[in-house]
């Protein structure tokens, strides 16, 4: 199976996970209100002076593919198990639930989620918070393609025609024309799936598409990429987001600081070596979906630059600025979800971490745009 076989098989479900949207807006009343478990951890125990946190688990976002490179260097590094764990699970996610579900019902502590998905659980009662985010952009763009109707610029979208998928894009693509002024009047919107293919047919003339994934499609089949991303064009809102119950946050501070020492000490190594990163994807945690070393180091360096920013190279990677926060709530606004900063997040954990540990703040390339 080819590289673009694989990933164009995959993308029916990747229409589920995308950022948790879809799953959240649709099962955001089912089960958040259901109540937490008493399996997760204790806040650690001591023994010679060293904390003893045992096993966590972490739910994923989505299969085991190269966005989850931080974590597999920090299994295999031993950052897991410096930081005081015996082990932490990694769970993939296979569309049939939301990482706001998982961890409200304490089958694992920590989740990795979006705002387009926690801020509705919220609303709808579930005690979740933000604590840290690894992607500072989210990875929504239109793409076009340079040898049929580039579109680079929001004022090249009027009179043009875009295919959506319906769900949760549908939403964040209205989200994204009422942030730039635009109208249904102003952009035709057809229904599509996550195939390229009617794109490169020329059914219509952008794509509703994925950063680190779609643009990559289009070039292995012989096409000039053009992508608008929406982080940098009216809806800029975070992904790859950590979230976690409020009584974690209350009675587990310590394991979550040594739980994001260890993140982050794994993301600085995935950052700094994407085609590393690619093979612990490819030939190890997820080896059964059969991934491709060079589509996967391609993801990899595209995702660089959802994740490195000059903010991150002065605060530390996964940090939040208030203006990005408040960037977040107004394009959660635009997506028609009304909530406040903090309802939402809590960065005094991420901060205390670093502080405690000025050294994990290491400047990182930050790829051009």
């Amino acid at each position: 199976m080819t590289s673009s076989a694989f990933t164009r098989s995959q993308l029916d479900r990747r229409g589920f996970l995308r950022l948790g949207g879809a799953g959240a807006l649709a099962l955001a009343g089912s089960s958040f209100l259901a109540a937490c478990s008493s399996s997760s951890p204790s806040s650690g125990s001591s023994s010679g002076g060293k904390k003893d946190y045992g096993t966590i688990a972490l739910q994923l976002s989505w299969i085991k593919n190269i966005e989850f490179a931080g974590e597999y260097f920090a299994t295999e590094k031993g950052y897991y198990k410096d930081a005081g764990f015996s082990g932490v699970t990694l769970i993939a996610n296979s569309g049939s639930t939301t990482a706001e579900d998982v961890v409200v019902s304490g089958q694992a502590l920590v989740g990795l989620s979006s705002p387009s998905a926690t801020a509705p659980a919220i609303a709808k009662g579930a005690p979740l918070k933000t604590i840290a985010t690894t992607y500072q952009k989210n990875p929504f763009c239109l793409l076009s393609l340079k040898e049929k109707t580039p579109i680079s610029t929001v004022d090249d979208l009027k009179g043009k025609t875009v295919g959506v998928q319906s769900g949760a894009n549908q939403v964040i693509w209205e989200g994204f024309l009422k942030a730039n002024g635009l109208s249904t009047d102003d952009v035709k919107t057809v229904a599509t799936q996550y195939s390229i293919t009617p794109l490169e047919s020329g059914k219509y003339d952008a794509h509703f598409s994925y950063l680190t994934n779609e643009p990559i499609l289009a070039t292995q089949d012989g096409y000039t990429p053009v992508t608008l991303g929406f982080a940098d064009n009216g809806l800029p809102f975070v992904a790859e987001t950590y979230i976690v119950t409020q009584d974690t946050i209350d009675n587990k501070r310590d394991l979550l600081k040594a739980f994001l020492v260890a993140e982050i000490k794994g993301w600085t190594d995935a950052v700094k070596d994407p085609a590393q990163s690619a093979t612990y994807a490819v030939t190890k945690y997820g080896k059964d979906q059969k991934l491709d070393q060079t589509e996967q180091t391609s993801e990899a360096t595209a995702q660089n630059g959802l994740i490195v920013t000059a903010d991150t190279n002065k605060n530390g990677l996964f940090t939040l600025t208030q203006d990005l926060i408040d960037e977040n709530i107004k394009s959660l606004a635009a997506m028609g979800v009304t909530t406040t900063a903090d309802k939402l997040f809590d960065t005094s954990i991420i901060d205390e971490v670093y502080k405690e540990n000025p050294d994990l703040i290491v400047s990182l390339p930050v790829p051009s745009a």
